[in-house]
């Protein structure tokens, strides 16, 4: 499938998906949206995809809504608004239970919706110099499709400070509350960002997604009701092959079949 608001580049077990407006720092449109979620669909269902790298071309990662689209919103009706916001949201949770490994590649700007996607990132590298913001309030609107990702990235306390004030932070900040896991100076950012991959191709990719499909599970329950989903999801693993193989590999000192190279992957993409 063509993609005009999206690039799409495949190295062997990965790919890098980025922003493609960047007239525009990449801010979303319907188009934008549509081919997101045209894109997330059939990542979900390639089994031979292990890791999402998610960016943006040109100066900025992405600074949210598009003003065009943002004035076409005015004559909205009620029900068209919630149609529209419906979509955004639908994508959101689509990219949030996306059975694979996303690593948010984040430099320039992450404003609005931009902030919103660091938040459904599984691991986010910042540039030093990125600036990041809930900024939505500025314009007389919130940030409540990004809500419910957002809190449970940052928590209750900073997103009353940053959604109610929708003041700019630096990359420093952005880590402190835990939007972003590591800063890294613009030069290195795309070697940081292939530190993370290369770590998650030396991991089971089964494991990987039952691993994030676990913390969810476990997150809306407290100890006591987690033992029975933990202990299935730990017994299950350890009998599946990819279980047995990765125990069998680390016994015999030896790697596990499905261990990838940082070279494998620059000689297939």
């Amino acid at each position: 499938m063509s993609f005009k608001c999206i690039t799409v580049r495949r190295a062997g077990p990965v790919e890098y998906v980025n922003l493609n407006r960047p007239a525009v720092r990449n801010a979303f449109n319907e188009d934008c949206i549509r081919e997101l979620s045209w894109w997330v669909e059939s990542a979900a269902a390639d089994r031979s995809l292990r890791v999402v790298v998610l960016g943006g071309e040109g100066p900025v990662f992405c600074a949210g809504a598009d003003v065009t689209w943002m004035s076409r919103m005015v004559g909205y009706s009620r029900e068209e608004n919630l149609e529209d916001a419906g979509e955004l949201g639908r994508l959101f949770l689509a990219l949030d239970r996306l059975p694979l490994p996303i690593v948010g590649r984040v430099h320039g700007a992450a404003l609005g919706g931009g902030a919103g996607l660091c938040a459904i990132c599984d691991m986010v590298v910042g540039a030093d110099d990125a600036v990041f913001g809930f900024t939505e309030v500025k314009l007389g609107i919130i940030p409540a499709v990004i809500a419910p990702f957002v809190l449970a990235k940052i928590g209750r306390s900073a997103a009353r400070e940053l959604f109610l004030t929708g003041a700019r932070f630096t990359a420093a900040r952005a880590r402190e509350i835990g939007l972003v896991h590591t800063i890294a100076p613009a030069p290195d950012l795309d070697k940081v960002v292939e530190g993370y991959v290369a770590e998650l191709l030396t991991c089971g990719p089964e494991a990987v997604s039952a691993a994030k499909g676990l913390i969810p599970e476990v997150a809306r329950r407290g100890p006591a009701e987690s033992t029975s989903v933990t202990s299935d999801a730990i017994a299950t693993r350890r009998v599946s092959p990819e279980g047995q193989e990765g125990m069998r590999a680390f016994l015999e000192k030896r790697k596990p079949s499905w261990a990838v190279t940082a070279e494998t992957v620059e000689r297939e993409g």
